[in-house]
């Protein structure tokens, strides 16, 4: 195998990076060229996306890996999902794109709701509701700015125009328009009964791709580096969570399920087809696409952004501590002095996140966690118990038992949590790489590119390049865990 470079561009909530990838040898090493922050803009009290800002990020980390003198084989971009892109005639932006973070669309609101009963939704797209959405963020901005619209020609999800940008290429991959709630995933194409209740013109759909399309070499601005000449660029899974999953080092005869842990959790396992049953609605779980027209069967929630809110309001209060000090506090703590039922709405209302654990603990008739490390403490077993539950419910909903859990993105250096997790689930965890997203979508370009010759063969090239690390369970830990996880119901909310 000779040796073929890429190029991953990767967009986090928070940041962004330009990865260059080097496979060499059966062998991938992933380098960081260039890191920025995705800073929202701030307008009439509503947070949008700084979309000129990202772009000019991302290519000046082009050029310098352009400026390394390499030949690049591909280069492609991975977003999370939700926000997305109006455009013009021209396939230029109408304006800054609207940011998933400004809250959800109140389901009162919803004139879609009027036309089709959430079990119907549910049946057509495989999506529980969830108002942040696609298809209400449509909804809700065709009917707050309908000017707008009716000079929108197209829209496409972040990541997706960013690969347009780079090749002039016009395609929605998708593992991302799986994300949307206009997607059918046993069809695989738009939905025409939701794009017909939402009042859409077909023409706003951009064509499907599946992951791994290469579309063609890159634009003229960027052939003007020698480097890139040769480049072409391909639609990976430009939902970073597909490309994350695509990563995960798995062995095919061995029952597992995947956690991307990171600011949310998404926990589930590889399917071939969607199961769309009233359980599965009524569980909240999401059916998603990935590499191969696989599904991404899985269940969101809360992550390790619990911990960055901690952070941030003793931060306020002039108290600062690093992550590492953070978690390093909670495994002195000794076991957490309360559990908490983290999807609650009183963690969700307004006031800092500290304040609010307290309160749920001490109308919950638990101990109330004092010390910053117990807080934490509290956070991660919560979430260990949450991820425990999931896959109870996975297994109940499918009837498919897993026998390990593969932890992928940031949450797999997070020794405390995976140990907790192994612990309350009764499996062992397999934790990393924690670059999961950037390595699928390099992996799955050189896929594309004909460099590998299947998933399977990208999975052994994870395994053989990244180190993981395996948490076995240990007694002693909550192990019965689906009574003890509902009951915590505070009783004055």
């Amino acid at each position: 195998m000779n040796t073929t470079y890429y190029i991953a561009c990767d967009l986090g909530a928070e940041a962004g990076r330009v990865m260059l990838g080097t496979l060499a040898k059966g062998h991938l090493t992933l380098t960081e060229i260039h890191r920025f922050d995705n800073k929202t803009l701030l307008a009439h009290g509503r947070l949008y996306w700084d979309l000129a800002s990202l772009e000019k990020e991302i290519f000046v980390g082009i050029e310098k890996v352009a400026q390394l003198n390499l030949p690049i084989s591909g280069l492609s971009a991975d977003s999370c999902g939700v926000d997305y892109v109006l455009l013009d005639d021209d396939d230029r932006p109408l304006q800054s794109p609207a940011c998933g973070r400004n809250g959800v669309v109140p389901e009162e609101t919803s004139r879609l709701l009027k036309k089709l009963s959430l079990s119907a939704i549910y049946a057509e797209t495989g999506i529980p509701l969830l108002p942040i959405h696609t298809l209400f963020r449509l909804e809700a901005e065709q009917q707050s700015d309908p000017a707008l619209f009716r000079r929108a020609h197209r829209f496409l999800p972040i990541a997706d125009y960013l690969n347009t940008r780079f090749s002039g290429v016009v395609a929605c991959e998708e593992s991302l328009a799986s994300t949307t709630q206009l997607y059918n995933p046993q069809t695989h194409a738009w939905s025409p009964q939701l794009v017909a209740a939402l009042d859409l013109p077909a023409s706003v759909l951009p064509r499907l791709v599946p992951s791994g399309t290469a579309y063609g070499p890159v634009i003229d601005e960027l052939r003007k580096y020698p480097a890139l000449l040769n480049t072409r660029v391909v639609a990976t899974c430009s939902h970073d969570t597909a490309a994350a999953i695509a990563a995960v080092p798995a062995r095919t005869e061995q029952p597992w399920a995947f956690l991307h842990s990171h600011t949310r959790s998404q926990l589930g396992i590889e399917l071939s087809q969607p199961i769309m049953s009233c359980q599965a609605r009524e569980d909240d779980f999401t059916n998603e696409v990935g590499l191969g027209g696989s599904i991404r069967f899985l269940k969101d929630g809360a992550g390790l952004g619990l911990v960055d809110e901690c952070r941030r309001a003793w931060e306020t209060a002039g108290q600062s501590w690093s992550h590492a000090e953070l978690l390093r506090f909670a495994a002195q703590s000794g076991p957490a002095p309360a559990h908490v039922n983290l999807e609650h709405p009183l963690l969700h209302e307004p006031g800092d996140l500290p304040t609010k654990i307290a309160r749920y603990c001490r109308e919950t008739a638990q101990s109330i966690p004092i010390k910053p490390g117990e807080t934490i403490r509290v956070v991660l077993e919560s979430l260990a118990l949450q991820h425990a539950e999931t896959l109870r419910r996975i297994k109940a909903v499918t009837g498919h038992d897993v026998e390990v859990l593969h932890v992928v993105g940031r949450g797999a250096d997070n020794d405390l949590l995976n140990q907790l997790i192994a612990d309350a689930a009764g499996i062992p965890v397999i934790a990393g790489p924690v670059d999961a997203a950037p390595i699928g979508n390099i992996l799955i370009q050189a896929l594309a590119l004909w460099q590998l010759k299947s998933p399977d063969h990208l999975r052994s090239i994870v395994s053989s390049s990244f180190p993981t690390r395996i948490f076995k369970p240990s007694s002693g830990f909550e192990q019965n865990i689906g009574d003890r996880f509902h009951s915590l119901e505070p009783a004055g909310v």
